[in-house]
């Protein structure tokens, strides 16, 4: 079963998450950027949604952080958003995310993406 972090400072949005995605994936819910690191320390996901706005450290940063030669580069991150616009488009593409989905979501288009991406 492939394993997703979804990482997300709203405890709804990773309930919502974790609901639509347990039947179908490993699921392990993270409530920030700082802990996903210290999680993957110890797992390495298939998939990584990433909240963009976040205290203290946002996804792009979290992102560009994954990116920096660290054995965690190739991991597939998709961006979750409640607010999409050129802008964040861009700089989600330039940053290396493969995808992004908006929030709120429904079950089976965040299952129909996630097979998608993987």
């Amino acid at each position: 079963m492939k394993t997703i972090f979804i990482v997300d400072d709203c405890d709804t949005n990773l309930a919502l998450a974790e609901d639509a995605l347990e039947e179908h994936f490993c699921v392990l819910t993270v409530p920030s950027a700082a802990k996903m690191f210290s999680l993957l320390e110890k797992v390495t996901p298939d998939l990584i949604l990433l909240d963009i706005e976040m205290p203290e450290v946002n996804g792009f940063e979290a992102l560009e952080r994954l990116k920096a030669g660290s054995s965690w580069a190739n991991i597939p991150v998709v961006f979750l958003t409640g607010t999409i616009d050129s802008s964040i488009e861009s700089r989600s593409v330039k940053t290396g995310a493969i995808g992004i989905i908006t929030k709120p979501f429904s079950k089976s288009v965040l299952i129909d993406r996630i097979n998608s991406y993987i």
